[in-house]
């Protein structure tokens, strides 16, 4: 009887160690969306620009060639650049990465023939005052 007793135990021992593994096996459950962030994004307000980016920034003789020499914000500035690699067809077919430069954008990012749209925003940083 007491050979019972133990094969019964060790039978129970298995199915806890089972219960245990398949408990650590779980997912944790997923997170679910804070109000906060629900409420922003149902409220339908606008974002308002930064003054900084609105401010008119002045072209140089080099990038005017490019946007042209009014006074405009850098946003506008970046969409007119943009506009103009568009248009000439510039960017790189393969690696659209990189904007490959004609002889106005030559002198804009310092004689490189080509470079990547986020270095370009370095270089024509440098044009602008």
């Amino acid at each position: 009887m007491a050979a019972t007793r133990k094969k019964t135990a060790k039978k129970s021992s298995s199915r806890k160690s089972a219960k245990k593994s398949s408990k650590s096996a779980k997912r944790p459950a997923a997170r679910k969306k804070t109000a906060k962030k629900a409420a922003r994004k149902s409220s339908g307000k606008k974002r308002t620009p930064n003054a900084a980016f609105m401010k008119p920034v002045r072209p140089d003789a080099t990038l005017a060639t490019v946007v042209g020499s009014a006074p405009l914000p850098r946003t506008e500035l970046t969409k007119k650049l943009w506009a103009y690699i568009r248009r000439k067809g510039l960017q790189d077919a393969k690696n659209r990465r990189m904007i490959n430069a004609d002889d106005n954008l030559r002198a804009v990012f310092g004689g490189k023939s080509q470079v990547s749209m986020f270095d370009m925003t370095k270089l024509v940083s440098r044009h602008v005052s």
